[in-house]
C-alpha cells in the first residue's frame, strides 16, 4: 500500500512540496514548482488502506480520528498543498477523473431532497448547539459568504456591507413591501429588511434550532409585529410577496429540484415582484459533493454550475436581470470563521469533542481552499416576472447601496449593541 500511494504522490505532487511520514518511521519528500509546502504523518496500515480505497473520505476521516497527524503545520497547510495540486491535475489525472465522473454518475440519488429527507440535513449540520455558531460566526450570525467591497472588512463591517448589497438588487424603495426570506438561517436578514428598509418578511427555515433563535430575536429587537418565522419548507408556501430572497439555501435543494424551486418563486413573487437568489455554485462546470462533505457536513448538499441553474430558471418564465459572480469573497469569510473558530478552541471541545472540533477545522480550511484553489464561487441571480419593473441601468442599485451605508454608519453602534444582546 505504501508503495501504491508513494507512486501516485509522485505523479500528483506538481507544485509546492509535501513530506510524508509513513508508519514505519521513514520520511518521503515529494517536490513540484515553487509552491507551499507541508508535513504530515500517517499512523498505521489501515490508514494507508483507506486512502488507497477513498482518499476524498478517508483523508478528512483520518485527521478527524488521528491516523493522520500534521507536523510543524496545521490541517490548512496540509490541504493547501493538496487542494492546490488537485485543481491543477484534475483532468490529467485518471484517478481523479475517474472519481469525478463517478460522482456525477450518482449525484441526483445524493440529492433526492424530498420535503422529509431536506428536513433531516438541515437537523444534521444546523441543530447543534446554538452556542457553537456564536463562537466563530459574526455577532448577526450570518452564515453564509460576506461581501468585501475593499478586502481589508471586518467580518462584522463585511457582513452588514453583504446586506446592503442584497438590499439594493431587492429594491425595497417603498415601505411595507412583503418579502419571503427562503433559508431565513438565524434571522439577520429578515430583521434588517424590516428594521433598516420597513419591510414586512415571512423568513421560512427547516431548522428548529434556528427558529427559536430568530423568533426570540424578533421579541426582543420589537420587530415580532413585522417580521414572522416558520418552520416551512419552501414547496409549502402559498402566499404572494412583493419581494423573495434566498442566500445560501440553494446548496441544500438538490440538481433534481431546481425547477420545483424556481416554480416556487414564480409562483409566490407578485406580478410587479422581484427576487434574489444567493448561492455558492461552480465557474469550472457540473461536478459533484465531495464524499467528506456529503456524509459529514451537508448531507444532500450541492453548489451547482450556472450553466445548470440558468435552464432551471428558463423553463418556469422567470427573466433573469442581472447575474453578479462573487470572486473570494467566501475564501474571506472562511479565513476569518476558521481563525475566529481557533480562538475559541477550547470553549467547543467543551461542547461538544476533539474529533468534532478536528471534523469543523477540516470542514472550514477545505472550504477556504475551494473557493482560493478550485472553482467555488457565489453567484447572486436577481429575476422578475415583468422585465418592466426595474430600471434600464444597475445605478439604482448602487445609489440604494451608498444610502443604506451612509444609515448604517449612524447607527452601527446601536445595531451592535443589539446584536451583542441577542447572542
Amino acid at each position: 500500500m505504501k508503495a501504491i500511494i508513494d507512486q501516485i504522490l509522485k505523479k500528483f505532487i506538481t507544485t509546492g512540496q509535501l513530506e510524508v511520514r509513513w508508519p514505519d518511521g521513514t520520511l518521503s519528500t515529494y517536490r513540484g514548482k515553487e509552491g507551499p509546502s507541508a508535513r504530515f504523518a500517517l499512523r498505521d496500515a489501515a490508514t494507508l488502506r483507506r486512502l488507497l480505497l477513498s482518499p476524498s473520505l478517508a483523508l478528512g476521516e483520518a485527521y478527524m480520528d488521528g491516523g493522520l497527524v500534521p507536523e510543524d503545520c496545521s490541517i490548512y497547510d496540509v490541504l493547501d498543498v493538496l487542494t492546490l495540486n488537485a485543481a491543477q491535475n484534475e483532468t490529467a489525472h485518471p484517478a481523479l477523473r475517474l472519481r469525478a465522473f463517478m460522482g456525477r454518475l450518482f449525484r441526483r440519488i445524493a440529492q433526492f431532497n424530498s420535503a422529509s429527507r431536506a428536513r433531516r440535513n438541515v437537523a444534521h449540520h444546523y441543530d447543534l448547539n446554538g452556542r457553537l455558531y456564536s463562537l466563530f460566526l459574526d455577532r448577526d450570525r450570518q452564515y453564509s459568504c460576506a461581501y468585501f467591497p475593499t478586502g481589508n472588512e471586518t467580518l462584522e463591517e463585511a457582513q452588514a456591507a453583504k446586506k446592503l448589497h442584497i438590499a439594493a438588487k431587492l429594491k425595497l424603495d417603498r415601505p411595507d413591501l412583503s418579502v419571503l426570506d427562503i433559508g431565513s438561517g438565524w434571522g439577520g436578514l429578515a430583521l434588517t429588511l424590516a428594521r433598516d428598509f420597513g419591510a414586512r418578511v415571512l423568513g421560512i427555515t427547516l431548522s428548529s434550532e434556528q427558529l427559536a433563535e430568530s423568533r426570540a430575536r424578533a421579541e426582543a429587537e420589537g420587530l415580532a409585529d413585522r417580521v414572522r418565522f416558520e418552520l416551512m419548507d419552501y414547496r409549502a408556501v402559498n402566499e404572494r410577496f412583493d419581494r423573495i430572497v434566498s442566500v445560501g439555501m440553494f446548496e441544500h435543494v438538490g440538481v433534481g429540484f431546481y425547477r420545483t424551486f424556481f416554480a416556487t418563486i414564480k409562483r409566490c413573487l407578485a406580478p410587479n415582484g422581484v427576487a434574489l437568489l444567493h448561492t455558492i455554485g461552480r465557474s469550472d462546470g457540473p461536478a459533484s459533493t465531495d464524499r467528506w462533505l456529503q456524509k459529514y457536513i451537508f448531507p444532500g448538499g450541492y453548489s451547482p454550475a450556472l450553466s445548470e441553474v440558468m435552464p432551471a430558471i428558463e423553463k418556469t418564465g422567470l427573466i433573469v436581470t442581472d447575474v453578479e459572480v462573487l470572486r473570494l469573497h467566501y475564501a474571506q469569510t472562511l479565513r476569518q470563521w476558521r481563525r475566529r473558530f481557533a480562538a475559541n478552541r477550547d470553549a467547543i471541545a467543551a461542547l461538544y469533542d476533539e474529533r468534532f472540533c478536528r471534523m469543523f477545522e477540516f470542514y472550514l480550511a477545505g472550504a477556504e481552499l475551494a473557493f482560493r484553489h478550485g472553482g467555488h464561487v457565489n453567484f447572486q441571480i436577481q429575476m422578475v416576472r415583468d422585465q418592466t419593473v426595474l430600471p434600464l441601468t444597475r445605478d439604482y442599485m448602487f445609489e440604494a447601496e451608498r444610502a443604506g451605508a451612509g444609515r448604517l454608519a449612524q447607527t452601527a453602534p446601536a445595531h451592535a449593541a443589539q446584536g451583542m444582546a441577542s447572542s
